[in-house]
């Protein structure tokens, strides 16, 4: 299913704002104890892809449609799911962004702090009603 995809693609996004170029090792331990097989795991692997390949694309458009906070501010965990999301609504042509936004704000209540959801919300929100 594509939230556990998203899920497994968060974990390897988490973790590489912390260590930069999270090794096959790390991603495929991740997508097996996720249970994630076939297209699934192809999901994952192909958000993480583009989080990498267009990562300072992203990170610009998460800065300017977060003007009050320095990135700094940004919880890891909801910066992960926000690049995640971006990728998803600029680059994949096959999932509708209100589904990326609605996922996004489910991997925030999931993962990071009381407020997340709403954060992550109305980040994306702007991003798809510009």
């Amino acid at each position: 299913m594509r939230s556990e995809a998203r899920e497994s693609a968060f974990k390897i996004i988490f973790a590489q704002l912390f260590h930069d170029g999270c090794d096959g090792a790390f991603k495929s331990s991740v997508l097996r104890k996720s249970g994630l097989k076939g297209e699934d795991a192809e999901f994952a692997l192909r958000l993480v892809s583009l989080v990498e390949e267009h990562k300072e694309e992203l990170t610009a458009q998460l800065t300017k449609r977060v003007e009050r906070f320095a990135d700094y501010r940004i919880y890891s965990a909801d910066k992960a799911i926000l690049l995640i999301a971006l990728a998803e609504i600029f680059y994949c042509d096959d999932v509708p962004p209100v589904v990326s936004v609605s996922e996004a704000a489910a991997l925030a209540r999931k993962f990071s702090t009381e407020n997340s959801a709403n954060f992550v919300n109305g980040v994306l929100a702007g991003v798809i009603n510009s």
